[in-house]
């Protein structure tokens, strides 16, 4: 009997010595694992869609005069951030991104002398560079005594900053010259670009897959204004502002 006993004993040591040096299963892919310290930031690339505001006067012309709505001026967005732990709950917040359209449009009630349509094309772009911070509404993951950090399964949080945005607005096709007698048509390609301050406001959540990858989630606000070049002078300064929602993924580091 006494030999029996020693015999599963010494398999539950062996076991239990396999355990303890062997990755934790559920730190494999379930969300629910851990990492061996709370990471110092993250790296994040999203995709997604943006909608331009269009609230100055160069928009409303161009939607007066061309087949456009404003639901023209959205597009796609792509963007990348690299995020510093700060504390517990908050994150320092670097990023830049891309969101553009381009759509064909024509006059509204104007053809050319064979009652062909006058076409053009109109595009508008944005590159922001931005700093700001990021806060956690909860723990985003728990220390757990000094050699575990257990990520969170959920984490929403609220973030802002400021920033610059580089823009470009283009049109370019034929135009009809309304200062001449004849109304003739001329091609052109008409376009401005600059720099301008901006400054936003977002909230998203967080998604663990697993201790080092995460899924996220944000809907931001911009605010932002820019002047317009002498293509466009007599106009008022161009509304940069616009409302994005993206979804990527985030590596821990």
């Amino acid at each position: 009997m006494t030999t029996s006993v020693l015999r599963r004993l010494t398999a539950v040591v062996l076991v239990a010595g396999a355990l303890a040096t062997a990755p934790p299963a559920r730190a494999q892919g379930t969300g629910d694992g851990f990492l061996f310290r709370a990471p110092n930031g993250a790296l994040v690339v999203r995709g997604g869609f943006d909608q331009a505001l269009a609230g100055s006067d160069i928009f409303a012309q161009a939607m007066s005069d061309f087949t456009l709505r404003k639901h023209d001026f959205a597009g796609l967005s792509i963007s990348g951030e690299l995020l510093a732990t700060l504390s517990p709950r908050l994150d320092l917040v670097v990023g830049a991104g891309w969101a553009g359209s381009s759509t064909g449009s024509e006059y509204r009630t104007w053809v050319d002398n064979n009652y062909l349509p006058i076409q053009q094309t109109t595009s508008f772009e944005r590159v922001p560079l931005t700093g700001g911070l990021r806060y956690f509404l909860v723990p985003p993951g728990q220390a757990v005594g000094h050699l575990a950090w257990v990520p969170s399964r959920v984490a929403p949080f609220v973030a802002g900053g400021i920033g610059v945005v580089w823009y470009r607005f283009r049109q370019y096709g034929d135009f009809i010259d309304l200062a001449s007698p004849t109304l003739s048509v001329f091609a052109d390609d008409l376009r401005t670009s600059d720099w301008a301050l901006m400054a936003y406001l977002g909230a998203g959540v967080d998604i663990s897959v697993t201790p080092r990858m995460f899924l996220t989630g944000e809907a931001r606000y911009t605010s932002s204004r820019g002047n317009l070049g002498p293509a466009y002078a007599g106009f008022s300064r161009i509304d940069l502002s616009g409302v994005a929602v993206t979804f990527g993924v985030g590596f821990r580091m």
